[in-house]
């Protein structure tokens, strides 16, 4: 009700305006004595209100809970009671204003309301806690279904199965490791066995999550590889099971003191042609907002025509339009193709490893296996060794089935006289045949080969780490010149005819007598060469001009004031290679702004693009026979978890809910 006093009560909100003064002010009554409101009638009557500013007072429940239709009265008009004298009268003032009907329902209707108040803020705080109590449950769930999922990426375990309905007795690796946990978790339990449809298992909701899951691994990535500014790309492609062509890029950055690899992307390829595949990097680069044009600074790839061509080639494309993205023929295949090309250049070193396929052949029949492996154990301590199949792309791997033969040529020797001695038809023919051919000359051969490719083996291995960079490429290349080059000496002859003799001893091969054997035992090795172009065609002049960011290099740069002053603050010895180097630096980059950034791009440009073969071991392992039907961005998704499993394991799972609760369309649970 309306009032002019606005220090009383307004609505019904606000309580009884109900002031303690210490003296309030005494007003001339008729009987000629000053008279006032007291204090004390507050406790009497509750519902008095008195309003300083008119000296009056009022009825609280009156003005805001009468009916609108009753009549007013003097308690609830604009003047008020302000009748000091009669108000404690028993037949006038307060007491009959107290007994009226009107104020009676006012009361009431005042009281009720306070009830109702109370009681839906009591609802209100139970209906809030139940409603966080339903959030924390509905994201610890969300978050125990994304770490099983997480789980079976980073273990590269399947996830369905082919029929997950109730009453299957195979739901998938999923399913089960969820029902496991559920034995141990009674609010996992009661999701699973509820009859409601919000379980959250479905094949869409599990391509969510690892969707959310990898975009997280990939947004790390990619917020390293911008505060580095400057990265390179190494991309390669192969066949699925399924037949369809895969792009994997990775990304080659400095961040945070080392040099990073990581792995960005699967990508299905429509088209093999030189545009085709361009487009492809380029999509994936731009849909993760990376500024390639201006910070792209290298890209390697196989040396094949379609990568590689000098005027349509992807490494071309990508140069128009990033126009410092230098090219590198990935240093590891060089190599491999030095050491295709001298073998086929030398026909006895060819046909010596014909014939090492041939005694892999034979050994691995179903017959002659189990003699093999049981003659070793009788023979050798240890776990037997098997002969290796000779791989046509990985010639350095070559090594590893040399080492076995030349370990295990005695106990090859005696499968070979015992099956020979044999009346098996043409296994034994064989038998004799290839026993017929471990002579002195392929002794020499499996000694001098094994040399050789041991060193091969170790370059390619150094060749293909992540950490790796130019300047100690070229370091490495030149020492396995440099070795090759010892092995024409006189002395390393002598030491690998000694080792020759050793095993015709042991295997009780014909040598010929000393006498004819020739003084000039470098004259054995003139039909050997040492091809001094490794490493030194299209990325010589690279490989050079990063030299003079290596320290230990001739060509190091001859300011030393930098590191003077570092060693006499810090007492660090010079740098070894360049990703010390960039170590070295980095405190003052705002200083030496150019030089850091001129490090960085020298380490960040890839030696090889050994990182996207190592993914594709991961793709043969995700992408199997028994999940060919999987779709591409399931399959880019569950390389990125696999391969950057370091990175998925310390996700913060609680980000992860909040991210999924974003992003997920038709949610049926409050996550938020």
């Amino acid at each position: 009700m309306f009032c002019l006093s606005p220090d009383i009560s307004q609505c019904q909100q606000e309580a009884p305006a109900q002031p303690k003064l210490k003296l309030f002010p005494r007003t001339l009554m008729g009987d000629r004595r000053r008279r006032s409101f007291k204090e004390a009638w507050y406790n009497i009557h509750p519902w008095l209100e008195y309003s300083q500013r008119l000296d009056s007072s009022y009825c609280y429940a009156c003005r805001h809970f009468s009916s609108p239709h009753s009549q007013e009265t003097v308690f609830d008009s604009p003047g008020g009671f302000r009748n000091w004298k009669k108000a404690t009268y028993k037949e006038g003032g307060f007491a009959v204003h107290s007994k009226s009907e009107r104020h009676r329902q006012a009361m009431i209707a005042w009281r009720d309301n306070e009830r109702a108040v109370k009681t839906n803020a009591t609802l209100e705080n139970v209906l809030n806690k139940e409603h966080n109590k339903l959030i924390a449950d509905n994201r610890e769930y969300i978050k125990t279904i994304g770490e099983v999922l997480l789980l079976t990426a980073t273990q590269n375990i399947a996830q369905r199965g082919h029929d997950e309905s109730a009453d299957s007795n195979n739901k998938g690796n999923f399913m089960a490791i969820l029902e496991t946990v559920a034995h141990h978790d009674k609010a996992v339990e009661k999701r699973l066995t509820s009859i409601h449809n919000a379980k959250y298992t479905s094949k869409t909701i599990q391509n969510e999550i690892l969707s959310c899951l990898a975009d997280m691994v990939r947004n790390e990535i990619t917020e390293e590889v911008k505060t580095s500014e400057v990265f390179s790309i190494m991309a390669d492609e192969t066949k699925d099971v399924k037949k369809t062509e895969q792009i994997s890029l990775v990304l080659r950055y400095y961040f945070n003191g080392a040099v990073q690899e990581s792995f960005l992307h699967f990508e299905s390829a429509e088209r093999l042609d030189a545009a085709g595949l361009t487009n492809k990097i380029i999509h994936i680069l731009e849909s993760h907002g990376l500024e390639y044009k201006n910070n792209l600074v290298g890209q390697a790839y196989d040396g094949a025509a379609v990568m590689s061509g000098k005027h349509s080639g992807v490494q071309a494309r990508i140069r128009e339009q990033a126009k410092y993205a230098f090219y590198v023929h990935c240093n590891a295949h060089c190599l491999n193709l030095v050491l295709v090309d001298t073998v086929k250049a030398v026909p006895e070193a060819e046909e010596f490893f014909s014939l090492l396929e041939k005694l892999y052949v034979f050994t691995s029949g179903s017959y002659v296996h189990p003699k093999w492996l049981a003659i070793q154990r009788e023979m050798y301590e240890g776990p037997p060794r098997e002969l290796q199949r000779l791989s046509d792309t990985r010639w350095a791997c070559r090594f590893i089935a040399l080492r076995n033969v030349m370990d295990r040529l005695p106990a090859l020797q005696r499968v070979l006289q015992e099956i020979a001695r044999e009346h098996r038809g043409d296994r034994t023919i064989e038998a004799r045949g290839l026993l017929a051919q471990i002579d002195l000359d392929f002794i020499v051969h499996l000694v001098t080969l094994c040399s050789v490719f041991r060193e091969a083996k170790f370059l390619c291995d150094m060749l293909q780490s992540p950490s790796r960079d130019f300047s100690k490429a070229v370091d490495l290349v030149n020492a396995l010149v440099q070795t090759l080059k010892d092995c024409r000496q006189e002395s390393f002859f002598d030491k690998l005819w000694d080792e020759v003799l050793s095993i015709c001893e042991q295997c009780e091969a014909s040598v010929p007598p000393a006498a004819k054997r020739q003084k000039r035992l470098s004259s054995k090795l003139s039909q050997y060469c040492v091809l001094t172009s490794v490493g030194q065609s299209t990325n010589c002049d690279l490989m050079n001009s990063i030299q003079a960011l290596n320290p230990k290099s001739d060509a190091f740069l001859k300011e030393t004031a930098l590191l003077s002053f570092r060693k006499l603050k810090t007492g660090m010895q010079t740098p070894s290679n360049t990703v010390e180097l960039v170590q070295f630096i980095e405190p003052y980059k705002d200083v030496f702004f150019e030089l850091f950034r001129l490090c960085k791009i020298a380490v960040a440009i890839p030696v090889s693009s050994a990182s996207c073969e190592r993914s594709f071991s991961t793709l043969k392992r995700v992408k199997t026979c028994l999940r060919s039907t999987i779709s591409d961005e399931r399959l880019s998704n569950l390389g990125v978890l696999s391969i950057e499993s370091k990175r998925a394991k310390a996700l913060n799972m609680e980000d992860f809910v909040d991210r999924f609760a974003k992003q997920h369309k038709n949610r049926r649970i409050l996550l938020l």
